[in-house]
Formats: structure tokens, C-alpha cells, sequence
């Protein structure tokens, strides 16, 4: 019941793409939009970029990017990639000698730049060395970072500048042979970025990685990125993103598949219902929050679970989730269980008793997966 019954006037009609491998992770086609992010640790310190990728992975995401700006990047990408337990994406700017290196380590994609990469001599060398090595290619346009011609042509950054630009990086790609490719256009205007996603989805059936470049910091970022992302991801656009926040990678895990389930489109993790709380609250309901989200944060079944200070909103809120708590008086609440009150349960006591039915809950979900395999 309750997140994972969709509703007809639910329903995203995804655009048809390509479908491609990163690693073990497909994308494209009907495959789930997958979640990437990107490290800020010095690539060349092994553990700590290890460690990232590590926390990452634990997080949800499915793909994660790394930099490699010099040739001792490239050469600790080795060892990254062997320790990783997800794909691992070269990020590539200016030098192509990287782009090869990367793949000779075994970068699962590489990331270029077409403003950056270099003439098409160099392009060619790196299709090469990723025809060798497995590698698939994303294409990152960047308003930031157009080729001079392109900035000659229009003046200035502008959609249709970044799609012509992605465009004739494709026909490179594909004049050589090479069809394992994505394709970006980011901007950190969001009306830019839509428009130009909006425009490529129409000229290609390249999978998309969406993204807001250089979004900001978690809150300002993460409302820019909702806005940008989430319009195209209504209109069926998209196949892989990054959510671009000045913050903890984690953080940006967490937005991307915060953006996705609130569209239907991916479902990880427990999500809360909860109240912004006012004078009806009958418990500390931001505090609660709180506390069940570190709780709960190991919780990887899909799952619902409503907490609403006050008897308002709470029944009926509690009728669409697996596990809801709604404040009452007296210092108690009531419990539901798959939408149907269950029993009265003190405030002091709540944590600690919605905490343990959502793992019984989860444990039944996950049991009956099993059986269904």
C-alpha cells in the first residue's frame, strides 16, 4: 500500500533513450534514474578518497565520479577503483593524456568537457582508449566553458549553444564508431539548464545525466536543483543525475533520491510524512523528526512512515503510510500500523517503539521480496 501504490495521475511517461553500461549499472532505457555524485577529497590520498566513495555508496548512490586533474590522480585511480563497490567516472579537464590514463585504470566512464578537452585529434585518442578499455563516455557541456566559436556564434552561454556544442560532440563519438554515451548540458541558471535540456531530449536519444552545475550551498543548492531537476524529471527527461552542492557528498545522495521519490521515480529509505508543527503539536515534532531520521538512516527497504503532531491531519495521513504516529494529549499518541490505528503509546516511549516497527516492517517487506525471487 501507501508509496508504493502508484495512481494513474501519478505516472511520469520517461522519454525513450539509449540505454548504455556504466560498470554494472545500466542507463537508460527503462533502467532506474541512477544517482550519482562526486568526491572533493585529493584524489591522490587513496584512503580518503576510498573512504568517501565508501560513504557515498552506504548512502545510495549508484555511480560516483572522482577528479582527476594530474597524472598522480590517475595513477592512485587504480587502487580506487579496485576498492570501490560502485562505478567509478574520471572526471577529465584539459589534458586527454588523463582521459587515457583513467581508462587504463579502469575508470567505468569518462567525463569530458568538449570546451576543455582539446581538438578532435585528441577526442579521437580518447573514443580509443575507451573502445579498449570498456569505457563508456559522458559528453559534459557546461555553460561555462563553451568552445569560442560557439561563444563567437551567440554572443554569449545560451541553450542553443550548449545543445549545438553537445551535438557535435556526439557526431564525433559517432563518426568513430562509439555509441556507449551520455550526454550533459549544465548550467547554474536554472531556466538555462531546463531549456537546454528540454531542446537536447528532442535532437537525441542519448541517455541524459541531468544536473544544475555549481548549484550552491545545501539549501540555496538544494532548492535550485529541486526547481531545475524536478520539472524535467516530470516531463519524462532524465536517466542519470547529480545533485552540485557545496556540502558533504553524502548530502547530495540524499537530495537526489529525496528529489526522485517525491516524483515516484525511485524509491530507498524510509520517507517521512511529517508536520512543519504549531501550538496543536503534542509532541516535539521537529525534534522527533530528528531523531528518527539518524535512526532510521540504515533503513534501505522502501518504506512510509507519517508523524503528525495532532489529530488534524494525523489519521488521515496515517491511512496512506506503513507506520504513523499522531500526537494526542495527556502525553500520548496513537500508533498506526498499514493505515489502521494499533495502540495508544506514551511520547517518552515513541522513538524507541516507531524505530522497532519499522524494521519488523521492513524485515517483512524484505522476506516476502525474497520469496517472490
Amino acid at each position: 500500500m501507501s508509496m508504493n501504490h502508484i495512481r494513474p495521475w501519478r505516472n511520469i511517461e520517461r522519454r525513450k533513450s539509449r540505454q548504455i553500461r556504466v560498470g554494472n549499472i545500466m542507463v537508460g532505457g527503462d533502467a532506474p534514474i541512477a544517482v550519482q555524485t562526486m568526491t572533493n577529497t585529493d584524489t591522490s590520498d587513496v584512503k580518503a578518497t576510498v573512504g568517501q566513495v565508501l560513504q557515498a555508496a552506504e548512502a545510495g548512490a549508484d555511480i560516483v565520479r572522482v577528479s582527476t586533474p594530474d597524472a598522480s590522480s590517475t595513477a592512485a585511480l587504480k587502487e580506487i577503483v579496485r576498492e570501490s563497490p560502485v562505478p567509478i567516472v574520471a572526471d577529465i579537464h584539459f589534458h586527454y593524456k588523463r582521459a587515457i590514463e583513467a581508462a587504463e585504470a579502469g575508470a567505468a566512464c569518462l567525463r569530458i568537457n568538449p570546451g576543455n578537452i582539446g581538438d578532435e585529434k585528441r577526442v579521437k585518442e580518447v573514443i580509443q582508449a575507451a573502445k579498449d578499455h570498456g569505457c563508456s563516455i559522458r559528453i559534459g557541456v557546461n555553460a561555462g566553458s563553451l568552445e569560442k566559436h560557439l561563444l563567437d556564434k551567440y554572443g554569449e552561454p545560451c541553450p542553443d549553444a550548449m545543445v549545438e556544442s553537445g551535438l557535435e560532440h556526439i557526431r564525433i563519438l559517432e563518426d568513430n564508431d562509439f555509441h556507449e554515451y551520455k550526454i550533459s548540458v549544465k548550467a547554474s541558471d536554472v531556466f538555462m539548464t531546463a531549456a537546454a535540456y528540454q531542446q537536447l531530449a528532442e535532437a537525441t536519444d542519448a541517455p541524459i545525466h541531468l544536473g544544475v552545475t555549481e548549484a550552491g550551498g545545501f539549501v540555496s543548492g538544494t532548492i535550485k536543483s529541486a526547481i531545475g531537476l524536478g520539472q524535467l524529471l516530470w516531463m519524462g527527461i532524465g536517466d542519470t543525475l547529480r545533485v552540485s552542492l557545496s556540502a558533504d557528498p553524502v548530502e547530495e545522495v540524499k537530495v537526489g533520491f529525496e528529489i526522485l521519490k517525491s516524483l515516484g521515480l525511485r524509491h530507498r529509505g524510509v520517507n517521512i510524512i511529517s508536520c512543519p508543527s504549531c501550538a496543536r503539536q503534542g509532541f516535539d515534532v521537529i525534534k522527533t523528526v530528528e531523531a528518527l531520521e539518524n535512526r532510521l538512516a540504515h533503513i534501505h527497504t522502501p518504506m512510509s512512515l507519517s508523524i503528525i503532531g495532532c489529530v488534524v491531519n494525523g489519521p488521515g495521513e496515517a491511512l496512506m503510510t506503513d507506520v504513523g504516529f499522531t500526537g494526542g494529549g495527556a502525553g500520548s499518541g496513537m500508533v498506526y500500523l498499514a493505515g489502521k490505528q494499533s495502540h495508544k503509546l506514551s511520547n517518552e516511549q515513541m522513538v524507541e517503539e516507531i524505530v522497532s516497527q519499522v524494521e519488523k516492517k521492513a524485515a517483512e517487506i524484505e522476506a516476502s521480496l525474497a520469496q517472490e525471487d
